[in-house]
């Protein structure tokens, strides 16, 4: 039986564009075994409609899915527009959700809280054979339980183990993303709606050349993050297609550095130094983070924390790197130097 990966897309408006275009970038590189449409001539997230006739590898029969909540019909119109067939469902409802899920073979999810977990059972209704949650971020095993930071992604992880009999599930690890230090930061590529995503939010400034740096752990070593960037997370994602039984984790780096290396990085592709420059440690963040009063002031105090503990470090080549060596991914110093080349 013919497979289809069931893409889902985040319900807020700002996350559902970008994870099209991620996964837009995915799609036009999977083989046609895992899902009905894959057209070579969709790349580098340009938002074309697909040209099947470009690609003979390609069944024209087929089709790929997005998801999305009934009360977004723009959305739907845009994504249409493009190339996508979409499948509107109701969140609340499962009945609607397990007709969306009949035939598929693999549901990645980019949808968090109560939302996620109606699809995971729907899912295992419906007998989808693999399931990945939304996580893209460092190791699950080292969130703090109970944070700030965690959107509803523990409870969908309990809930996968509690199925694992009947459905496979994986939780893609890939640190921090280098978009995080894009012009206009996360938000500008319509990611994480949910966290503190603005330009600046994450380490430094590179507009107004200010950083609040995270360098220490907490025996006063230098901490270390993996960086990897939404592009290449996209490729690793689309070759984890073809792995036949998932593990739990599949980790994935563009880069891995320790912080003080990363505001080295940052002053050389800018040109100038960093002012003011704040050094911090788990527990200086830890005081900052008890006496802030703003909720994305916590979330960023939170992350950086996160950062000093090691959140977003874990042991490289990681597990896809070496599953397929073949795939190249981009330095973070020439990603930061092309993006910012235009900005003075």
């Amino acid at each position: 039986m013919e497979r289809r990966l069931y893409e889902v897309v985040q319900i807020t408006k700002v996350h559902s564009k970008n994870t099209l275009k991620l996964l837009r970038f995915s799609l036009s590189r999977v083989s046609t075994k895992h899902i009905h449409h894959a057209c070579s001539c969709c790349r580098y997230l340009q938002p074309r409609t697909p040209d099947c006739s470009k690609d003979p590898g390609v069944n024209q029969s087929s089709s790929y899915y997005s998801v999305q909540n009934s009360e977004y019909q723009e959305n739907q119109t845009v994504l249409i527009s493009q190339g996508y067939q979409c499948q509107v469902v109701n969140y609340k409802s499962s009945s609607s959700l397990q007709h969306a899920l009949m035939g598929v073979d693999t549901v990645i999810s980019t949808v968090t809280g109560k939302p996620q977990l109606r699809l995971i059972e729907a899912a295992v209704q419906c007998r989808v054979r693999r399931f990945a949650p939304a996580e893209f971020e460092g190791q699950p095993g080292q969130r703090v339980p109970n944070s700030i930071l965690d959107r509803g992604q523990s409870p969908a992880l309990n809930l996968l183990r509690q199925y694992a009999a009947y459905i496979q599930s994986t939780a893609f690890v890939c640190g921090i993303f280098y978009e995080r230090f894009a012009v206009g930061g996360l938000r500008a590529h319509q990611i994480g709606a949910n966290i503190a995503s603005g330009e600046g939010d994450y380490i430094a400034d590179l507009r107004n050349m200010t950083a609040v740096a995270p360098v220490y752990d907490a025996a006063n070593n230098y901490s270390y993050l993996c960086l990897t960037s939404i592009y290449d997370v996209a490729k690793f994602v689309v070759r984890s297609l073809d792995i036949p039984r998932w593990p739990v984790e599949m980790s994935m780096c563009g880069e891995r550095m320790s912080v003080n290396a990363l505001i080295e990085l940052i002053k050389t592709c800018r040109g100038r130094p960093l002012h003011p420059l704040e050094w911090q440690n788990p527990s200086g963040l830890q005081y900052q983070l008890s006496v802030a009063d703003d909720i994305t002031q916590q979330q960023r105090i939170a992350t950086h924390l996160a950062t000093a503990e090691g959140r977003y470090d874990f042991v490289t080549p990681a597990y896809l790197n070496s599953m397929y060596p073949d795939v190249l991914t981009t330095s973070f110093q020439a990603w930061l130097s092309h993006t910012w080349a235009a900005i003075p």
